[in-house]
């Protein structure tokens, strides 16, 4: 995944825990915007979410920062 995208996961993880607390959940995505204006980054987002990690559609935002932060 490239860095600018893990930076924007990173930002929006902190911004959610920050506003509704640590037991938040979220789906890939609330990375983007409701329109598709960057849809390599949402299908490489998409990839790690749903293909490489196999997660549920909705994880906790904690948990994902972590996944992020420690390169995974």
């Amino acid at each position: 995944m490239n860095a600018q995208l893990r930076e924007k996961i990173i930002t929006v993880c902190n911004k959610k825990i920050a506003q509704k607390g640590p037991n938040v959940g979220l789906s890939f995505y609330a990375f983007f915007a409701n329109k598709n204006d960057d849809p390599q980054s949402l299908m490489e987002a998409a990839t790690w979410w749903i293909q490489t990690h196999q997660l549920d559609h909705f994880v906790k935002a904690q948990k994902i920062k972590e996944m992020i932060v420690e390169g995974l």
